[in-house]
């Protein structure tokens, strides 16, 4: 508990924060705007994230922003750890607050309103630095789903219903089981992604959703 109260809430409370406003930066806005002129908000689906900004017709720029859009959410959760000395308790706490907090700061970004992106990228990102196996058994299940069905968005919410999944049962079999905070990330994340998917859900129930390369009509 000691390890918890001691630096805790006033350090924990400023990496939230901190993280926060990290997860709130807006790549694919800010590199649409700088590369292009776009608004990324104003083509496609309106999404902030790299799926959309493929939609300019530039895969740098998407690629550019799934990498960085992945590595704001690890950054918060590596640094946090660093910070509360890397190898405790108290700094996987640390680490699974400010990871969230960036998650949250990409889907409700103070600079757009709090209208963001659906937290994808965010997610794998968060999931390889805090258990990178976690990330990789994710990562794979979504890379199956959307080969399978072609669907980007069920591959998604099946990785994310996966991931605590993952934490709890896999994972501890091969004995790497994932630090409690770390599940609970994985479930937050989880439940934040379905949320955020509400739409793709509707559509996928009425057989309407898009699938990987097609073209709308």
């Amino acid at each position: 508990m000691q390890d918890l109260v001691g630096p805790a809430l006033g350090t924990l409370a400023l990496m939230a924060v901190g993280g926060y406003l990290l997860g709130s930066i807006p790549f694919g806005v800010i590199l649409t705007r700088l590369m292009t002129g776009e608004d990324v908000r104003s083509i496609g689906s309106g999404n902030i994230g790299a799926t959309n900004v493929l939609r300019t017709g530039r895969k740098d720029l998407a690629f550019a922003t799934l990498i960085l859009d992945a590595g704001k959410g690890a950054a918060a959760l590596l640094l946090a750890r660093y910070l509360l000395g890397g190898v405790s308790h108290s700094a996987e706490v640390a680490g699974a607050i400010a990871g969230g907090a960036a998650f949250l700061g990409h889907l409700f970004p103070v600079w757009l309103g709090f209208r963001g992106g659906k937290g994808v990228a965010t997610f794998f990102g968060l999931l390889l630095a805090a258990c990178w196996p976690l990330g990789l058994l994710a990562g794979a299940t979504w890379l199956l789903v959307a080969a399978l069905f072609r669907m980007s968005s069920l591959a998604a919410l099946i990785a994310a219903v996966a991931a605590p999944v993952y934490a709890v049962l896999p994972l501890t079999a091969l004995g790497l089981p994932a630090p409690t905070p770390v599940a609970a990330l994985s479930v937050f994340t989880a439940v934040l992604i379905w949320i955020r998917h509400h739409e793709n859900i509707a559509r996928l129930l009425k057989g309407t959703e898009p699938r990987i390369g097609a073209k709308k009509g």
